[in-house]
Protein backbone atom coordinates (compact mmCIF):
# COMPACT_ATOMS: atom_id res chain seq x y z
CA UNK A 1 0.00 0.00 0.00
CA UNK A 2 1.28 3.31 -0.70
CA UNK A 3 2.25 5.15 2.09
CA UNK A 4 3.10 8.61 1.06
CA UNK A 5 2.32 11.19 3.51
CA UNK A 6 -1.36 12.44 3.82
CA UNK A 7 -2.64 16.12 3.60
CA UNK A 8 -5.34 15.41 5.77
CA UNK A 9 -6.09 18.36 8.32
CA UNK A 10 -5.89 15.69 11.18
CA UNK A 11 -2.27 15.07 10.41
CA UNK A 12 -1.45 18.73 9.97
CA UNK A 13 -0.21 22.04 12.00
CA UNK A 14 -0.57 21.15 15.86
CA UNK A 15 -2.88 18.36 14.94
CA UNK A 16 0.09 16.11 13.49
CA UNK A 17 1.67 13.52 15.46
CA UNK A 18 4.67 13.99 16.91
CA UNK A 19 6.54 10.28 17.31
CA UNK A 20 8.94 11.11 20.37
CA UNK A 21 8.64 10.30 23.99
CA UNK A 22 10.81 12.56 26.19
CA UNK A 23 11.19 13.78 29.49
CA UNK A 24 11.92 18.05 30.38
CA UNK A 25 12.35 20.15 33.33
CA UNK A 26 10.23 23.20 32.10
CA UNK A 27 11.21 26.58 32.21
CA UNK A 28 9.05 28.29 34.24
CA UNK A 29 8.01 32.45 34.11
CA UNK A 30 5.77 33.82 36.64
CA UNK A 31 5.25 32.59 39.94
CA UNK A 32 4.29 29.21 40.58
CA UNK A 33 1.73 28.80 43.77
CA UNK A 34 3.90 26.13 46.28
CA UNK A 35 0.32 24.81 46.71
CA UNK A 36 0.23 22.71 43.40
CA UNK A 37 1.33 19.62 44.34
CA UNK A 38 0.58 16.72 41.52
CA UNK A 39 0.14 16.17 37.94
CA UNK A 40 -1.98 17.25 35.07
CA UNK A 41 -2.43 14.21 33.04
CA UNK A 42 -3.97 14.99 29.27
CA UNK A 43 -4.24 12.16 26.58
CA UNK A 44 -5.25 12.98 22.56
CA UNK A 45 -4.73 10.85 19.30
CA UNK A 46 -0.83 10.77 17.85
CA UNK A 47 -0.99 7.58 15.56
CA UNK A 48 2.62 5.81 15.75
CA UNK A 49 2.49 5.51 11.44
CA UNK A 50 0.90 6.95 8.60
CA UNK A 51 -2.95 5.73 8.75
CA UNK A 52 -4.06 3.51 6.41
CA UNK A 53 -7.39 5.53 5.79
CA UNK A 54 -6.57 8.70 3.86
CA UNK A 55 -9.71 10.13 5.97
CA UNK A 56 -8.26 9.73 8.84
CA UNK A 57 -11.02 10.51 11.35
CA UNK A 58 -8.76 12.74 14.69
CA UNK A 59 -10.80 10.25 16.74
CA UNK A 60 -8.95 7.18 15.40
CA UNK A 61 -5.54 7.95 16.55
CA UNK A 62 -3.15 6.03 19.08
CA UNK A 63 -3.33 7.31 22.54
CA UNK A 64 -0.46 9.40 23.78
CA UNK A 65 -0.53 10.40 27.44
CA UNK A 66 1.22 13.72 28.23
CA UNK A 67 2.11 14.62 32.36
CA UNK A 68 2.64 17.58 33.63
CA UNK A 69 4.56 16.66 37.09
CA UNK A 70 3.92 20.20 39.78
CA UNK A 71 6.49 19.55 42.40
CA UNK A 72 8.71 22.13 44.85
CA UNK A 73 8.01 25.31 42.56
CA UNK A 74 8.76 23.52 39.23
CA UNK A 75 7.11 21.30 36.73
CA UNK A 76 8.67 18.36 34.65
CA UNK A 77 7.16 17.15 31.28
CA UNK A 78 7.05 13.36 30.19
CA UNK A 79 4.69 12.02 27.32
CA UNK A 80 4.64 8.45 26.60
CA UNK A 81 2.52 6.30 24.00
CA UNK A 82 -0.59 4.24 25.66
CA UNK A 83 1.19 0.45 24.53
CA UNK A 84 -2.49 -0.95 23.65
CA UNK A 85 -2.55 -4.74 22.06
CA UNK A 86 -3.13 -2.70 18.82
CA UNK A 87 -0.10 -0.31 19.16
CA UNK A 88 2.31 -3.49 20.20
CA UNK A 89 0.88 -5.18 16.62
CA UNK A 90 1.76 -2.80 14.70
CA UNK A 91 5.21 -1.55 16.46
CA UNK A 92 6.13 -5.12 15.60
CA UNK A 93 4.85 -4.54 12.18
CA UNK A 94 6.74 -1.04 12.04
CA UNK A 95 3.40 0.02 9.83
CA UNK A 96 -0.16 0.55 10.62
CA UNK A 97 -2.36 -2.67 10.39
CA UNK A 98 -5.56 -0.85 11.34
CA UNK A 99 -7.87 1.79 9.60
CA UNK A 100 -9.79 3.20 12.08
CA UNK A 101 -14.17 3.34 11.14
CA UNK A 102 -12.89 2.40 7.70
CA UNK A 103 -12.30 -1.35 8.89
CA UNK A 104 -12.27 -2.42 5.08
CA UNK A 105 -9.28 -1.40 4.38
CA UNK A 106 -7.87 -3.08 7.81
CA UNK A 107 -4.71 -5.32 6.76
CA UNK A 108 -5.50 -8.95 6.61
CA UNK A 109 -3.22 -9.09 10.12
CA UNK A 110 -5.53 -6.95 11.90
CA UNK A 111 -8.69 -9.42 11.30
CA UNK A 112 -9.96 -10.49 14.71
CA UNK A 113 -7.94 -8.16 16.88
CA UNK A 114 -8.56 -5.50 19.28
CA UNK A 115 -8.80 -1.94 18.20
CA UNK A 116 -8.34 -0.24 21.01
CA UNK A 117 -6.66 2.95 20.83
CA UNK A 118 -7.13 4.20 24.77
CA UNK A 119 -7.08 7.98 23.75
CA UNK A 120 -10.00 10.50 24.79
CA UNK A 121 -9.55 10.56 28.46
CA UNK A 122 -7.40 9.85 31.78
CA UNK A 123 -8.35 10.02 35.37
CA UNK A 124 -7.38 8.45 38.51
CA UNK A 125 -9.81 6.05 40.74
CA UNK A 126 -9.32 3.17 43.55
CA UNK A 127 -5.53 3.52 42.76
CA UNK A 128 -5.57 3.47 39.17
CA UNK A 129 -4.60 5.62 36.32
CA UNK A 130 -6.71 5.12 33.28
CA UNK A 131 -7.03 5.49 29.64
CA UNK A 132 -10.10 5.63 28.48
CA UNK A 133 -11.83 5.23 24.87
CA UNK A 134 -15.58 4.13 24.52
CA UNK A 135 -14.64 1.23 22.35
CA UNK A 136 -12.32 -0.54 24.58
CA UNK A 137 -12.32 -1.29 28.34
CA UNK A 138 -10.28 0.80 30.45
CA UNK A 139 -5.80 0.66 30.01
CA UNK A 140 -4.41 1.06 33.11
CA UNK A 141 -0.77 2.88 32.81
CA UNK A 142 1.39 3.47 36.00
CA UNK A 143 1.24 7.08 37.37
CA UNK A 144 3.90 8.72 37.08
CA UNK A 145 6.18 6.38 34.82
CA UNK A 146 3.16 5.74 32.52
CA UNK A 147 4.38 2.47 31.70
CA UNK A 148 1.45 0.05 30.77
CA UNK A 149 -0.18 -1.85 33.02
CA UNK A 150 -2.90 -3.75 30.71
CA UNK A 151 -7.01 -3.64 30.37
CA UNK A 152 -8.68 -3.34 33.67
CA UNK A 153 -11.03 -6.17 33.07
CA UNK A 154 -13.75 -4.79 35.78
CA UNK A 155 -16.36 -3.08 33.69
CA UNK A 156 -16.65 -6.42 31.54
CA UNK A 157 -15.79 -4.94 28.02
CA UNK A 158 -15.72 -1.53 26.60
CA UNK A 159 -16.25 1.70 29.24
CA UNK A 160 -17.82 5.63 28.48
CA UNK A 161 -14.50 7.76 28.07
CA UNK A 162 -15.94 9.90 30.64
CA UNK A 163 -17.29 8.01 33.81
CA UNK A 164 -18.32 10.27 36.61
CA UNK A 165 -16.78 10.10 40.11
CA UNK A 166 -19.25 10.74 42.59
CA UNK A 167 -17.18 13.56 45.24
CA UNK A 168 -19.82 12.10 48.04
CA UNK A 169 -19.41 7.98 48.04
CA UNK A 170 -16.13 7.66 45.48
CA UNK A 171 -17.59 5.70 43.23
CA UNK A 172 -17.55 6.00 39.67
CA UNK A 173 -20.48 6.15 37.60
CA UNK A 174 -20.08 5.01 33.76
CA UNK A 175 -22.22 3.22 31.07
CA UNK A 176 -20.98 2.16 27.44
CA UNK A 177 -22.99 1.61 24.34
CA UNK A 178 -23.07 -0.51 21.54
CA UNK A 179 -22.84 -3.58 23.95
CA UNK A 180 -25.10 -6.54 21.74
CA UNK A 181 -23.56 -9.31 20.25
CA UNK A 182 -24.34 -8.01 17.08
CA UNK A 183 -22.25 -4.96 15.61
CA UNK A 184 -23.66 -1.03 16.14
CA UNK A 185 -26.58 -2.63 18.67
CA UNK A 186 -28.72 -0.67 20.33
CA UNK A 187 -27.56 -2.24 23.92
CA UNK A 188 -26.31 0.25 26.22
CA UNK A 189 -24.85 -1.28 29.92
CA UNK A 190 -24.80 0.72 32.92
CA UNK A 191 -22.39 0.39 35.67
CA UNK A 192 -21.38 1.62 38.67
CA UNK A 193 -17.59 0.50 39.97
CA UNK A 194 -17.20 1.34 44.10
CA UNK A 195 -14.36 3.57 45.44
CA UNK A 196 -12.13 0.72 46.20
CA UNK A 197 -12.50 -0.28 42.41
CA UNK A 198 -14.90 -3.15 42.85
CA UNK A 199 -17.81 -3.59 40.15
CA UNK A 200 -21.05 -3.44 42.37
CA UNK A 201 -23.72 -2.86 39.27
CA UNK A 202 -23.87 -4.02 35.91
CA UNK A 203 -26.99 -3.65 33.89
CA UNK A 204 -28.32 -3.73 29.98
CA UNK A 205 -30.66 -1.92 28.42
CA UNK A 206 -31.91 -1.41 24.99
CA UNK A 207 -31.87 2.40 23.73
CA UNK A 208 -34.19 3.88 20.58
CA UNK A 209 -31.30 3.20 17.86
CA UNK A 210 -27.24 2.92 18.07
CA UNK A 211 -26.44 6.65 18.32
CA UNK A 212 -22.47 7.01 19.65
CA UNK A 213 -22.96 8.07 23.03
CA UNK A 214 -19.64 10.03 23.79
CA UNK A 215 -20.88 11.44 26.93
CA UNK A 216 -23.70 11.27 29.56
CA UNK A 217 -24.87 13.20 32.52
CA UNK A 218 -25.38 12.24 36.51
CA UNK A 219 -27.05 13.67 39.67
CA UNK A 220 -27.20 12.95 43.03
CA UNK A 221 -29.72 10.89 42.47
CA UNK A 222 -30.31 10.60 39.01
CA UNK A 223 -28.55 9.29 35.77
CA UNK A 224 -29.01 10.77 31.91
CA UNK A 225 -28.24 8.86 29.06
CA UNK A 226 -28.11 10.66 25.86
CA UNK A 227 -29.37 9.59 22.91
CA UNK A 228 -28.79 11.34 20.02
CA UNK A 229 -28.76 11.36 16.24
CA UNK A 230 -25.22 10.48 15.52
CA UNK A 231 -26.29 6.80 14.63
CA UNK A 232 -24.42 3.69 13.56
CA UNK A 233 -25.44 1.06 11.50
CA UNK A 234 -24.52 -2.16 10.02
CA UNK A 235 -26.78 -2.20 6.92
CA UNK A 236 -25.57 0.75 6.00
CA UNK A 237 -22.08 0.12 6.39
CA UNK A 238 -23.07 -2.87 4.42
CA UNK A 239 -23.61 -0.91 1.50
CA UNK A 240 -20.95 1.06 0.92
CA UNK A 241 -22.07 4.22 2.87
CA UNK A 242 -21.12 5.84 6.34
CA UNK A 243 -21.07 3.34 9.81
CA UNK A 244 -21.29 6.15 11.53
CA UNK A 245 -23.18 9.36 10.38
CA UNK A 246 -25.58 12.66 11.15
CA UNK A 247 -29.11 11.32 10.78
CA UNK A 248 -31.23 14.73 11.57
CA UNK A 249 -34.15 12.98 10.61
CA UNK A 250 -34.48 11.79 14.39
CA UNK A 251 -35.66 13.09 17.16
CA UNK A 252 -32.75 12.91 20.08
CA UNK A 253 -34.16 11.25 23.28
CA UNK A 254 -32.45 11.28 27.02
CA UNK A 255 -33.17 8.28 29.15
CA UNK A 256 -33.83 9.63 32.59
CA UNK A 257 -32.98 6.89 35.53
CA UNK A 258 -32.82 7.24 39.14
CA UNK A 259 -29.88 5.78 40.58
CA UNK A 260 -31.20 3.34 42.96
CA UNK A 261 -33.86 1.66 39.87
CA UNK A 262 -33.79 -0.67 38.10
CA UNK A 263 -33.39 -0.28 34.04
CA UNK A 264 -36.90 -1.21 33.08
CA UNK A 265 -37.48 2.12 34.89
CA UNK A 266 -36.11 4.35 32.18
CA UNK A 267 -38.35 7.37 30.87
CA UNK A 268 -37.48 8.56 27.55
CA UNK A 269 -37.91 12.47 27.43
CA UNK A 270 -37.36 14.18 23.57
CA UNK A 271 -36.53 17.02 21.87
CA UNK A 272 -35.94 17.76 18.01
CA UNK A 273 -32.51 16.38 16.65
CA UNK A 274 -29.32 17.85 17.97
CA UNK A 275 -25.67 16.57 19.38
CA UNK A 276 -23.82 17.36 22.53
CA UNK A 277 -20.42 15.65 22.92
CA UNK A 278 -19.54 17.09 26.28
CA UNK A 279 -22.14 18.60 29.05
CA UNK A 280 -21.08 20.58 32.06
CA UNK A 281 -22.75 19.40 34.62
CA UNK A 282 -26.21 18.47 36.00
CA UNK A 283 -27.91 18.53 39.43
CA UNK A 284 -31.79 18.36 40.49
CA UNK A 285 -34.18 20.55 42.42
CA UNK A 286 -38.00 20.72 43.07
CA UNK A 287 -39.13 17.72 41.07
CA UNK A 288 -36.85 18.91 37.95
CA UNK A 289 -33.40 17.82 36.73
CA UNK A 290 -31.33 20.76 35.01
CA UNK A 291 -28.53 19.75 32.84
CA UNK A 292 -26.00 22.52 31.06
CA UNK A 293 -24.79 21.18 27.60
CA UNK A 294 -22.76 22.72 24.77
CA UNK A 295 -25.42 21.74 22.12
CA UNK A 296 -24.48 21.74 18.76
CA UNK A 297 -27.35 21.75 15.60
CA UNK A 298 -26.04 19.12 13.97
CA UNK A 299 -23.01 16.70 15.13
CA UNK A 300 -20.05 18.10 13.47
CA UNK A 301 -16.89 16.33 11.95
CA UNK A 302 -19.55 13.26 10.52
CA UNK A 303 -20.99 12.73 7.58
CA UNK A 304 -24.72 12.76 6.46
CA UNK A 305 -26.23 9.20 5.76
CA UNK A 306 -26.22 8.87 2.00
CA UNK A 307 -22.12 9.78 2.79
CA UNK A 308 -22.18 13.22 1.83
CA UNK A 309 -20.78 16.18 4.03
CA UNK A 310 -22.18 16.74 6.88
CA UNK A 311 -22.95 20.22 8.43
CA UNK A 312 -20.02 21.91 10.41
CA UNK A 313 -21.26 24.33 13.01
CA UNK A 314 -19.44 24.91 16.83
CA UNK A 315 -21.68 24.70 20.32
CA UNK A 316 -23.00 27.01 22.56
CA UNK A 317 -23.95 25.86 26.32
CA UNK A 318 -28.20 25.21 26.69
CA UNK A 319 -29.67 24.37 29.78
CA UNK A 320 -31.79 21.56 29.37
CA UNK A 321 -34.86 21.06 32.15
CA UNK A 322 -36.64 17.63 32.78
CA UNK A 323 -39.97 17.75 34.76
CA UNK A 324 -40.01 15.06 36.67
CA UNK A 325 -43.76 15.23 38.17
CA UNK A 326 -45.09 16.60 34.92
CA UNK A 327 -47.11 14.25 32.17
CA UNK A 328 -44.42 15.79 28.79
CA UNK A 329 -41.66 14.18 28.44
CA UNK A 330 -40.61 17.28 25.57
CA UNK A 331 -36.77 18.44 26.88
CA UNK A 332 -37.20 22.20 27.87
CA UNK A 333 -34.08 23.89 26.22
CA UNK A 334 -33.14 27.50 26.54
CA UNK A 335 -29.67 29.11 25.80
CA UNK A 336 -27.36 30.40 28.65
CA UNK A 337 -24.26 31.49 26.92
CA UNK A 338 -23.89 32.89 22.98
CA UNK A 339 -19.91 32.03 22.94
CA UNK A 340 -18.95 29.27 20.53
CA UNK A 341 -17.00 26.93 22.23
CA UNK A 342 -16.19 23.21 23.40
CA UNK A 343 -14.37 21.02 26.08
CA UNK A 344 -16.45 22.68 29.25
CA UNK A 345 -15.07 21.59 32.60
CA UNK A 346 -16.13 23.13 36.41
CA UNK A 347 -15.53 22.41 39.61
CA UNK A 348 -15.72 18.59 39.75
CA UNK A 349 -16.54 18.61 43.86
CA UNK A 350 -19.91 19.48 42.47
CA UNK A 351 -20.52 16.68 39.74
CA UNK A 352 -23.96 15.96 40.33
CA UNK A 353 -24.92 19.23 42.58
CA UNK A 354 -25.60 23.06 41.88
CA UNK A 355 -22.71 24.61 40.79
CA UNK A 356 -22.05 28.52 40.11
CA UNK A 357 -18.54 28.40 37.88
CA UNK A 358 -17.74 26.61 34.47
CA UNK A 359 -14.76 27.09 32.07
CA UNK A 360 -14.36 26.08 28.47
CA UNK A 361 -12.23 26.70 25.25
CA UNK A 362 -13.68 29.30 22.87
CA UNK A 363 -13.93 30.61 19.02
CA UNK A 364 -13.60 34.76 19.35
CA UNK A 365 -12.73 34.69 15.54
CA UNK A 366 -15.17 32.78 13.71
CA UNK A 367 -12.23 30.56 12.96
CA UNK A 368 -14.50 27.37 13.29
CA UNK A 369 -16.21 27.66 9.50
CA UNK A 370 -14.50 24.06 8.37
CA UNK A 371 -13.05 21.56 10.15
CA UNK A 372 -10.74 21.19 12.36
CA UNK A 373 -11.95 22.70 15.62
CA UNK A 374 -10.46 25.88 17.02
CA UNK A 375 -10.00 27.47 20.16
CA UNK A 376 -8.42 30.81 20.25
CA UNK A 377 -9.70 32.08 23.82
CA UNK A 378 -10.73 30.74 27.18
CA UNK A 379 -13.94 31.47 29.06
CA UNK A 380 -14.95 31.19 32.92
CA UNK A 381 -18.83 31.72 33.15
CA UNK A 382 -20.72 32.49 36.57
CA UNK A 383 -23.56 30.49 35.77
CA UNK A 384 -25.57 32.31 38.15
CA UNK A 385 -25.33 35.81 37.16
CA UNK A 386 -24.07 35.20 33.76
CA UNK A 387 -21.11 37.50 33.76
CA UNK A 388 -18.31 35.76 32.50
CA UNK A 389 -14.61 36.66 32.13
CA UNK A 390 -12.47 36.18 28.97
CA UNK A 391 -8.78 35.17 28.04
CA UNK A 392 -7.68 35.80 24.50
CA UNK A 393 -5.34 34.44 22.65
CA UNK A 394 -2.17 36.04 20.76
CA UNK A 395 -3.67 35.52 17.05
CA UNK A 396 -3.04 32.05 15.80
CA UNK A 397 -2.62 30.66 19.31
CA UNK A 398 -4.91 27.78 20.11
CA UNK A 399 -5.92 26.15 23.51
CA UNK A 400 -6.93 22.73 24.49
CA UNK A 401 -9.44 22.01 26.92
CA UNK A 402 -9.04 23.82 30.51
CA UNK A 403 -8.19 21.72 33.90
CA UNK A 404 -9.26 23.03 37.17
CA UNK A 405 -7.30 22.46 40.38
CA UNK A 406 -9.13 22.94 43.73
CA UNK A 407 -6.67 25.18 46.27
CA UNK A 408 -7.17 23.13 49.10
CA UNK A 409 -10.04 19.90 49.74
CA UNK A 410 -12.10 22.39 51.86
CA UNK A 411 -11.79 25.75 49.56
CA UNK A 412 -14.83 27.24 48.18
CA UNK A 413 -15.92 26.36 44.46
CA UNK A 414 -13.71 27.49 42.44
CA UNK A 415 -11.29 29.34 44.62
CA UNK A 416 -7.82 27.42 42.91
CA UNK A 417 -6.17 27.78 39.53
CA UNK A 418 -7.08 26.63 35.69
CA UNK A 419 -4.12 25.19 33.79
CA UNK A 420 -4.69 24.96 30.05
CA UNK A 421 -2.30 23.57 27.38
CA UNK A 422 -1.94 26.29 24.55
CA UNK A 423 -0.08 25.98 21.09
CA UNK A 424 2.47 29.06 19.83
CA UNK A 425 1.77 28.68 16.70
CA UNK A 426 4.50 31.38 15.36
CA UNK A 427 7.28 29.23 17.27
CA UNK A 428 4.89 25.76 16.75
CA UNK A 429 5.68 24.83 20.24
CA UNK A 430 3.43 24.43 23.51
CA UNK A 431 2.94 26.43 27.13
CA UNK A 432 1.32 25.66 30.05
CA UNK A 433 -0.31 28.10 31.25
CA UNK A 434 -1.97 27.98 34.93
CA UNK A 435 -4.32 31.08 35.81
CA UNK A 436 -6.13 32.05 39.36
CA UNK A 437 -9.27 30.61 37.82
CA UNK A 438 -11.61 32.94 39.23
CA UNK A 439 -9.75 35.88 37.67
CA UNK A 440 -8.62 34.71 34.23
CA UNK A 441 -9.19 38.07 32.25
CA UNK A 442 -5.54 38.75 34.40
CA UNK A 443 -4.04 36.69 32.27
CA UNK A 444 -1.38 33.61 33.67
CA UNK A 445 0.15 33.69 36.68
CA UNK A 446 2.90 31.14 35.16
CA UNK A 447 3.85 29.70 32.09
CA UNK A 448 5.54 26.45 31.75
CA UNK A 449 7.88 26.63 28.51
CA UNK A 450 7.88 23.21 26.73
CA UNK A 451 10.76 23.30 23.82
CA UNK A 452 8.16 21.99 21.41
CA UNK A 453 4.72 20.95 20.70
CA UNK A 454 2.06 19.33 22.34
CA UNK A 455 -0.01 17.85 20.08
CA UNK A 456 -3.72 18.81 20.11
CA UNK A 457 -5.50 16.28 22.61
CA UNK A 458 -8.81 15.52 24.36
CA UNK A 459 -9.02 15.29 27.84
CA UNK A 460 -6.94 15.29 30.59
CA UNK A 461 -7.31 15.29 34.39
CA UNK A 462 -5.68 16.52 37.76
CA UNK A 463 -3.96 13.71 39.84
CA UNK A 464 -3.07 15.16 43.31
CA UNK A 465 0.27 14.00 45.19
CA UNK A 466 -0.18 11.61 47.80
CA UNK A 467 1.32 14.09 50.69
CA UNK A 468 -0.83 16.89 49.77
CA UNK A 469 -4.35 17.03 50.99
CA UNK A 470 -7.11 15.47 48.42
CA UNK A 471 -9.64 17.27 47.93
CA UNK A 472 -13.45 15.90 48.22
CA UNK A 473 -16.86 16.38 48.50
CA UNK A 474 -18.12 20.33 49.55
CA UNK A 475 -21.17 21.47 50.84
CA UNK A 476 -23.48 23.58 48.87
Amino acid sequence: MDRRPSINPYLMGNFAPIRSEDDFTLQVRGELPAGIRGTLYRIGPNPQFEPRDPHHHWFAGDGMVHAFHFEGGTVTYRNRYVRTPKWEWEHAAGRSLFAGFNTALNDPLAQGRDAGVANTNILHHAGRLLALNESSPPFEVAHGSLEPCGYVSGPGGRVTAHPKVDPRTGELVWFAYDVGEAPLSATVRYGVTDARGRVIRRDDFQAPYCSMMHDFLVTEHYVLFPVLPLTGSVERAARGLPAIAWEPSRAAYVGVMRRDADVSTLRWFNTEACHVFHPMNAWEADGRLFADVFRYDAAPMFPLADGTAGPHGMARLWRWTFDLSGASDTIRQEPIDDLEGEFPRFDERRTGLPYRHGWYGADLHGENTCEPLRLNALVHLDVKTGQRQVYALPRGDLVSEPVFIPRSATAAEGDGWLTAVVWRAAENRSDLLVFEALDIGHGPIATAAVPRRVPFGFHGNWVVDASAPRPGAQEA
